[in-house]
């Protein structure tokens, strides 16, 4: 292929993009070989542990830590005075950022708790039961103050404030009096009550969802070193290297040239580790203690002190002809932001109303804090909820009117052109693809079957959803070696496989297998700023940023062979050089090269603009048991539109992982709090997350409609697969049962009082 043009060169006849070769770090994930952050060893380091708050909502009043720092092996501890001073709150304005004065709060309790689990002080210790037996010396005393656990709580006008420096924004408009609410955002286009007026059919309906963690296997952890220079060195689980040494400058107020972070193998993250925590707390006692200091969070501390979903309350109403056309649409959402106020609602937003052509709508956000653990990203940050809320509400709507659920949507089917909820115009997505993919499915044309037993009821339930998906600013470098072979350094930290989807794009660009080209993840002092792997960025940007390095090298090899062979050009295609009757594959160019000292090197930043949003169908088949309120899902295709499926293996990982995380959500998962606002399910034995025995094989069916903005057509993958689940099980729980559940999870319990409730009516 032709690589010359560095735009946009998609074609569809590849030969790396679109296979399944074997991951570079296959062997030694499953070796045990690969380093982790808990695996870090630096010579003399000391083990940090935190000290968390045991109330939801409390002024601290004192803290005595002079018989912790008088303890067997302490080495240091600190609280809040030993953090650098960020003043007052200013309200930050990107997306999902906390502003420096609640971030660093958040990382260490200033004046007040605000979550159980919340970072009061930290030790140093020489060893972990040094660390342990200091924790428990410190004093803390406390002023318990009233707990606000759920939106519904906090927006009532009697509500305890958490804070006193937070002021309700309205698209720009500040309220000068605090509030718990932080943040309303309205999206509108058209006319909705002239909408709604012309609808035959309008439901509405109000939601609930629950706090849900991420659920990474491991636990974050972070080790801190300062050089005699005055480099402080982080060794971190991290999803963006980049992120944690941007966060670190500001929390330390220290130069960003002076931070050096190395970001090892992740354990899982899913939005979860796009944030610091341990990172903060042992650079800060590692200063202190003039020692490095490696820290490792417990389960429990993962579920109570780390930014989980937020849970939500909301509303949709939907508005569609007898013919069906869907004439109006709102929804209404406030999520909880925890402890501490950001926000996420353009991506939730665009996905509530994103797969469908629509000119009346309106889309609420707002969120809102409240005495739990500051609400991080999880896959599509707020679409889950929002959708369950708006794709139910359609479905029962569909019921009323009789119509056929797949027949709707490809009557309703936004494409390129269509305004997105938030404004701009669609480019190229695959909403109707999709949906014709759904209906050439074997399970859509598979009859539901019968029950196994009397107590047993059967139910299929369809939910679609769109994802707008991420850019942001990515780098690559590419270097030739003598041997012909390729040195890959990608900014992206590697998360389900991304160094390999990132390097066969630049093997793709070369000419040459994805089996020569060896991708590394280096420190921020190796290679360009790049952004956090999340919002399904990684393998559209940092790929476009190898290409693109891909072909920058190109170049220097045909001008370098245009030399040797003194010659005027020298032309590349499919692998091979060519120059007047002189021919050469790519390693022989490698080694002729090499011999006259020509060195090759690529690199590239990037930051594109022509992102991809993704499309999906999700169906689901259920078999309830109407005495316990178990719901088994018997059945489940989730048909996703990837663009160009790089790695179509590992495409289909991400559909079927996110399925059933969005499974779990629906049905097991959430943070069970007693009247105090203690968690009480902090394990994996209680946190309730689905196993393999209660799956079925996800079916996943890649559609690939390319990306006009992009040189191979990627898409990103990663979020969409999450939002779909609970809306499309909910409604084949209705089709079973006729319940209708509108709160998350559909636990048993839930399930039972429901069917209770109906039967009494």
């Amino acid at each position: 292929m032709a690589t010359t043009d560095k735009k946009l060169v998609k074609s569809g006849d590849f030969t790396v993009v679109g296979s399944n070769p074997i991951r570079h770090d296959a062997a030694d994930k499953v070796t045990g070989r690969a380093t982790f952050g808990a695996d870090v060893m630096v010579p003399g380091a000391a083990r940090g542990m935190v000290l968390r708050s045991p109330h939801a909502h409390a002024r601290i009043v004192s803290i005595n830590t002079s018989r912790a720092e008088k303890a067997p092996g302490v080495l240091a501890v600190i609280t809040s005075d030993d953090a650098p001073d960020m003043g007052p709150h200013v309200a930050s304005p990107a997306e999902g950022v906390l502003s420096p004065a609640h971030y660093s709060a958040n990382m260490l309790a200033r004046g007040k708790v605000l979550y159980e689990g919340h970072p009061v002080a930290a030790v140093a210790a020489v060893d972990e039961p040094a660390a342990e037996a200091a924790v428990g010396m410190i004093e803390v005393e406390y002023e318990p103050l009233p707990a606000v656990m759920t939106t519904r709580e906090a927006m009532k006008p009697d509500a305890p404030l958490l804070h006193d420096d937070v002021f309700t924004n309205a698209d720009g408009l500040v309220d000068k009096e605090a509030s718990n609410v932080a943040i309303h955002r309205r999206f509108e286009e058209g006319e909705v009550e002239v909408g709604f007026a012309a609808a035959d059919i309008v439901v509405e309906n109000e939601y609930e969802t629950a706090t849900v963690h991420q659920g990474y296997i491991e636990p974050q952890a972070a080790t801190a070193r300062w050089s005699e220079s005055g480099t402080l060195n982080i060794w971190s689980t991290t999803q963006g290297a980049f992120g944690v040494r941007s966060e670190l400058a500001a929390l330390l107020k220290h130069p960003v040239s002076k931070i050096k972070v190395t970001p090892l193998e992740i354990g899982g993250g899913f939005g979860g580790k796009a944030t610091v925590y341990l990172e903060f707390l042992s650079a800060l006692l590692a200063r202190k203690s003039s020692r490095a200091v490696k820290m490792t969070m417990t389960r429990s501390e993962v579920l109570r002190s780390t930014g989980p979903s937020p849970g939500s309350w909301g509303r949709a109403k939907v508005g569609i002809t007898k013919e069906g056309k869907l004439t109006a649409a709102t929804a209404w959402m406030a999520y909880e932001a925890g402890g501490y106020p950001s926000i996420w609602s353009s991506g939730a937003a665009v996905g509530s109303l994103g797969a469908y052509s629509l000119d009346n709508l309106g889309v609420d956000i707002y969120e809102v804090v409240v005495n739990k653990p500051h609400s991080g990203a999880y896959r599509a940050p707020g679409g889950t909820q929002i959708s369950f809320a708006v794709e139910t509400t359609i479905d029962e709507a569909l019921r009323q009117a009789g119509l056929d659920p797949l027949e709707f949507r490809r009557r309703n089917a936004s494409a390129e052109g269509d305004l997105r909820v938030d404004g701009p115009p669609f480019t190229k997505i695959g909403t109707r693809e999709c949906i014709e993919a759904m209906a050439d499915s074997d399970h859509w044309k598979t009859p539901l079957g019968e029950p196994a037993g009397p107590a047993l009821r059967r139910g299929r339930g369809l939910a679609g959803g769109l994802w707008r998906n991420g850019g942001g600013l990515s780098s690559a470098q590419g270097r030739l070696n003598p041997d012909g072979t390729v040195t890959l350094l990608e900014g992206s930290v590697d998360l389900s496989g991304t160094r390999m989807t990132v390097a066969m794009q630049m093997a793709e660009t070369l000419g040459i297998a994805v089996s020569e080209v060896y991708p590394i993840v280096p420190d921020t002092d190796a290679v360009g700023l790049t952004g956090t792997s999340g919002g399904s960025r990684t393998a559209f940007a940092t790929g476009w940023a190898a290409h693109e390095a891909a072909v920058g090298m190109l170049e220097q090899m045909r001008e370098g062979l245009a030399r040797v062979w003194d010659v005027g050009e020298v032309a590349f295609e499919d692998g091979r050089f060519a120059a007047e009757g002189k021919e050469v594959d790519f390693k022989e160019a490698a080694v002729l090269l090499a011999g006259r000292n020509i060195l090759v090197t690529g690199r590239a930043s990037v930051s594109p603009s022509g992102i991809g949003p993704a499309t999906t169908m999700h169906l689901a088949d259920v078999e309830v048991d109407v005495e316990t309120g178990k719901i088994e899902i018997l059945r489940y295709t989730a048909v996703q539109d990837a663009g160009t499926a790089v790695h179509p293996e590992i495409v289909e990982g991400q559909i079927q992982g996110g399925t059933v995380q969005g499974i779990g959500w629906a049905l097991n998962e959430e943070y069970w709090y007693d009247k105090d606002g203690r968690m009480r399910n902090d394990s994996l034995l209680d946190y309730r997350m689905p196993t393999a025995v209660d799956l079925p094989m996800i079916e996943a069916i890649i559609v690939e409609v390319p990306n006009p903005g992009h040189p191979y057509g990627v898409r990103g993958v990663g979020e969409m697969p999450i939002v779909p689940p609970p809306a499309a099980i909910a409604n084949a729980v209705f089709d079973a049962t006729g319940v209708r559940l509108r709160e998350l999870p559909m636990s048993p319990a839930r399930v039972v009082a429901a069917l209770r409730a109906k039967e009494a009516v």
